[in-house]
């Protein structure tokens, strides 16, 4: 995996939050812990890009319901 170095300037509680998860689940840095939370940014937002999908409504869908489809056991 190709990685690029990040230079970031964070307020000291977030500091001192990142490195005292770093301490309890003996990550191996602070970029695998700053990895991990941005990791479960990224799901988040496919959560919520999956979830507005699943609104959109497709009219040859609706109609396949209507004719009886979303009974049928497969």
């Amino acid at each position: 995996m190709h990685t690029e170095k990040l230079s970031v300037s964070l307020p000291v509680p977030i500091i001192q939050f990142v490195e005292q998860y770093q301490k309890n689940h003996q990550c191996k840095n602070r970029a695998v812990v700053i990895k991990e939370a941005l990791e479960l940014l990224r799901q988040r937002e496919l959560e919520q890009a999956y979830r507005e999908a699943s609104r959109e409504v497709d009219p040859i869908w609706e109609v396949a319901i209507a004719d009886g489809f979303d009974n049928e056991t497969w």
